[in-house]
């Protein structure tokens, strides 16, 4: 009986273990794609600030047609209008965490006006790499394709 007891509480903490660390992964998975949000409202906002403390200083943006855009340079093209973006709706994530990695993919019909051309709607796919530091999630890379 002693035997059944102390393996009922050992079932029983490993079961609230895995309950709690369930718990913090849903929540990781929440704050990221409230970081979604957030980095779409910066860029149609051209809030280049609160956009800049969410990417690494290593950041890099793949555009669709491969074209690789450091941060500095990415914010900037943002702040000129070089990059102007209008609305994000109907988003679809996928988000993943490994440790201190992340992945967020998000699918959401963006309307936008890019590198001269006039205003569109694309159905643009994000895949998005994120590392944890100092226990934030920062963005290392983003690659923009369509879906």
């Amino acid at each position: 009986m002693r035997f059944c007891i102390i393996s009922l509480i050992f079932l029983t903490t490993m079961a609230n273990s895995h309950i709690s660390a369930m718990m913090i992964m849903d929540s990781e998975k929440t704050a990221l794609g409230q970081a979604y949000n957030e980095m779409y409202l910066a860029m149609i906002a051209k809030d280049t600030a609160a956009l800049g403390r969410m990417l690494s200083d290593d950041f890099v943006l793949v555009h669709m047609t491969g074209m690789r855009q450091a941060k500095h340079d990415y914010l900037h093209a943002i702040a000129n209008g070089t990059l102007n973006y209008y609305s994000c709706d109907d988003t679809r994530l996928e988000i993943s965490i490994e440790g201190e990695s992340a992945r967020i993919i998000g699918c959401s019909r963006v309307a936008a006006a890019v590198f001269g051309g006039g205003r569109h709607t694309w159905s643009l796919r994000l895949d998005i790499a994120l590392k944890r530091q100092s226990g934030r999630w920062l963005m290392t890379e983003i690659k923009a394709g369509t879906y």
